[in-house]
């Protein structure tokens, strides 16, 4: 599953599991865009182990709220490179309520950074896949078909995030651009002690009900993410892969 010559950006990669899929992507031998909010010293990192792979790495930063910087950001990538191969939508920010305590800036942020910044990095990614070939690969959640606790906002962003996978799917495959969507379980990373004080009840009992008897790691989720970049998933176009342990069959 070589990716030598390729250029992908993978959203959000200062830490956790942008992190590991923009090294796992390099590992295959991608150069990669590192994009963070701002640009920050977490983000130069992943960059320094993107090089010492023996890669090209780029660092960015954009508020992916606000479409201007995302323009800006395609901009910056166009004028050192000329083109992007593969675009990981992983960044994501989101308010951990429940559906009676939400605010509208809670709902707003969550779903302007990690629902509506999938569209327009989509569209702008898009236009720089000009070889006849591309990837575009978004991340999701259980929380997009099920009830989580404190998770209506971001729940609903992955609900949009697996939609608009499908939309811009049959729009771009007829130009070599496959879009697919990786669904994940839940990965063990320093995220999960934003999200409310259920997450330990949540932890505890994902643990027990999980085929495989733990929690995801980020691994688990960027193995795949680097499948559906790879020439080997040529023929998945529009697909929401749910890689979980098996927790969601249960």
């Amino acid at each position: 599953m070589s990716l030598k010559g390729k250029i992908a950006l993978v959203t959000g990669s200062g830490r956790n599991i942008g992190r590991t899929i923009a090294l796992t992507l390099a590992s295959r031998g991608a150069d990669l865009f590192i994009h963070d909010l701002p640009a920050s010293e977490g983000a130069e990192a992943v960059a320094d182990e993107v090089r010492a792979l023996g890669r090209r790495a780029w660092v960015l930063g954009a508020d992916l709220r606000h479409v201007k910087q995302i323009r800006t950001m395609f901009d910056e990538i166009k004028e050192q490179t000329g083109r992007l191969d593969i675009l990981v939508n992983n960044a994501a920010m989101g308010a951990a309520r429940g559906a009676m305590r939400i605010s509208p800036s809670n709902w707003d942020l969550t779903l302007e950074t990690s629902a509506r910044s999938v569209v327009f990095c989509s569209q702008h990614a898009a236009r720089l896949m000009t070889s006849g070939w591309g990837r575009i690969v978004n991340l999701s959640s259980l929380g997009s078909r099920r009830y989580i606790p404190d998770y209506i906002a971001i729940g609903a962003s992955k609900s949009v995030v697996e939609n608009v996978t499908r939309a811009f799917a049959v729009e771009l495959a007829p130009k070599g651009i496959l879009v697919n969507c990786v669904c994940g379980g839940m990965i063990d990373t320093s995220t999960l002690k934003h999200l409310g004080p259920s997450i330990q009840a949540q932890k505890a009992d994902y643990e027990a009900r999980c085929p495989m008897k733990r929690l995801g790691r980020p691994d688990d989720l960027a193995k795949v993410v680097a499948f559906l970049c790879s020439d080997d998933a040529g023929w998945i176009v529009g697909q929401t892969i749910v890689a979980d342990g098996g927790f969601s069959l249960l």
